[in-house]
Order: structure tokens, then sequence, then C-alpha cells
């Protein structure tokens, strides 16, 4: 599989003060995700624009958003993130079916069956519309 290059933005949205950040969208547009650095730590995170939620109970302590974002760093397992933002930007350029982007340890692919980002520890997340998965 070839890795797509995709031109590193400058942050203009979350998370607030990366060192790195750069945000993609399924071919779709119903799933963003954003790929970024905070003090040397890699990240990973996706958002869905419509879906059926596969995840029920409110993640403990989250008083944000939740649901509809998913995040993995480089080491450990993928999880349901709790938010107050947002890494959905209709300026976000497409990530290919087929196409994958890396930073930092984490690999993010998109499919006609959604988007998966996994770290080196084979942890990660996929998501789509109708379905999404931690692992």
């Amino acid at each position: 599989m070839k890795a797509l290059a995709i031109t590193l933005l400058s942050l203009v949205a979350t998370p607030a003060l990366a060192d790195e950040y750069f945000g993609f969208r399924s071919p779709t547009g119903n799933i963003h995700c954003a790929m970024y650095t905070f003090d040397g730590r890699a990240e990973a995170r996706c958002d869905l624009r419509d879906y059926t939620p596969s995840y029920t109970k409110r993640p403990a302590g989250c008083q944000f958003d939740w649901g509809m974002a998913f995040a993995v760093g480089a080491s450990g397992k993928g999880e349901l993130a709790c938010v107050s933002d947002t890494v959905q930007d209709p300026g976000n350029p497409v990530l290919p079916y087929g196409e994958a982007v890396s930073l930092g340890g984490i690999s993010c692919v998109s499919a006609k069956t959604g988007m998966t980002c996994t770290n080196a520890e084979g942890h990660g997340f996929s998501v789509a519309k109708a379905k999404q998965k931690l692992f």
C-alpha cells in the first residue's frame, strides 16, 4: 500500500498547542481525522459526522461529548474520546481508499469499510457509520 503525502497544515483547530498537526477525511466526508504530536507524543483521532453508536456507556468522568470521537496514542489501546472540540474541517484533504498516512508510530488507513488507525503495538480503532471498534 503506498503512503499518501499530505501537506502538513498549520494548527487551525484542536488540539491546542500541538507540535505537529495535519487533518484528513474519508472520501465520503463522514469521517474526519487528525494526527498530531504534543510534547513529543503522537496521537491520532477520528470524529464521525453521522453514525450508529457502537458504544453507549459514557466514559468515566466525561463531562463533554462522546461516542463520535475515537483516539489512539503511540502506545496503549484505542479509546472512546471525551471531547469538547472537533477535528472536522471541510478543508481537510481526502485520504483516498487504500491509502495511508503515518505519524510517530501510528498509521491510519482509509478503506471503503471505514478508517482504521493503529499504533506499533497493534492497538487502535476502526470507525465507520455502521460500527466502531476499539482494540
